[in-house]
């Protein structure tokens, strides 16, 4: 399983626009300063009432498939 870190500051209102389906990706720059890019209905397993503020790892298969993103902290 290959992972992948970043940082993520996504206000609740930002988050608005994910969830109705106006933003389908996300772009994000990863700690390794990778740019990357994934599905925006992946943050539903960690959004909170504020948003989505913190360090997380996405993990994905050898074939690139998205399997889970997990907060690693603040």
């Amino acid at each position: 399983m290959q992972r992948i870190e970043l940082n993520l500051a996504i206000s609740a209102q930002e988050y608005q626009r994910f969830y109705r389906g106006q933003v389908k990706q996300v772009v994000a720059q990863a700690l390794d300063g990778r740019t990357i890019r994934f599905p925006a209905n992946v943050l539903q397993q960690v959004v909170q009432h504020e948003g989505i503020y913190g360090r997380f790892a996405i993990e994905f298969d050898d074939q690139g498939k998205f399997q889970r993103i997990v907060r690693l902290g603040a």
